[in-house]
């Protein structure tokens, strides 16, 4: 019985720590649109209002995100949170244009 109550426990957690992960992998990635405040050769900082947000555009960009994108632009960016950066997925204008990658 004690056997059973073990691997029923185990199961138990395995499941509650799945759905644990679901969920902050899900707060972590979405989609913001803010203006930029500042650029830099690999990301920006984009004031979303109520957050700011530090964008890792170098898997879009490489190192010529200033050739993209200048403070002042209203942009949208996708992706997810790796640590404190916000790497981008897309990035577009507030008329639509995708900046970097077609």
């Amino acid at each position: 019985m004690m056997k059973l109550f073990a691997v029923g426990s185990i199961f138990v957690s395995s499941l509650v720590a799945v759905g644990i992960a679901s969920t902050i992998q899900a707060q972590s990635s979405g989609s913001f649109t803010g203006t930029v405040e500042r650029v830099w050769e690999d990301g920006f900082r984009l004031n979303a209002g109520d957050r700011v947000l530090r964008v890792d555009s170098w898997d879009l960009c490489g190192d010529h995100t200033a050739s993209y994108v200048s403070v002042g632009d209203r942009l949208t960016v996708t992706g997810e949170f790796e640590l404190r950066d916000f790497d981008a997925f897309s990035i577009t204008t507030s008329d639509g244009l995708a900046l970097c990658r077609a």
